[in-house]
């Protein structure tokens, strides 16, 4: 390899903490919540295997986070907010109208 080229790797954490948890009813009550903590503004969801769910991560801006991050590949969620959607959607409507986007 010259030192022109770049080498690119795919290393992925081996293992995320979830600090804090809850478990909306449905994802109707995901959506408003996202929308609420977002100030109004569209706010996204995320969809894996079933369920959805938004998550904060705890920024590496420590020493301390920094390290387990770069050396253990952990990473930390402070919350995890979640329901259950067996099939996907684009984008989730409220009876109050608010759209989130999947």
């Amino acid at each position: 390899m010259s030192e022109d080229e770049v080498h690119i790797r795919y290393e992925p954490f081996r293992e995320i903490v979830i600090m804090e948890r809850n478990l909306f009813s449905t994802a109707d009550d995901l959506a408003r919540f996202a929308s609420i903590i977002a100030g109004g503004k569209t706010a996204g969801l995320y969809w894996a295997e079933g369920v959805a769910f938004l998550y904060f991560p705890l920024t590496a801006t420590t020493e301390i986070s920094t390290k387990e991050l770069i050396e253990n590949k952990r990473v930390y969620w402070t919350f995890v907010g979640y329901a259950l959607l067996p099939k996907y959607q684009r984008i989730i409507e409220t009876k109050e109208k608010i759209m989130v986007p999947v």
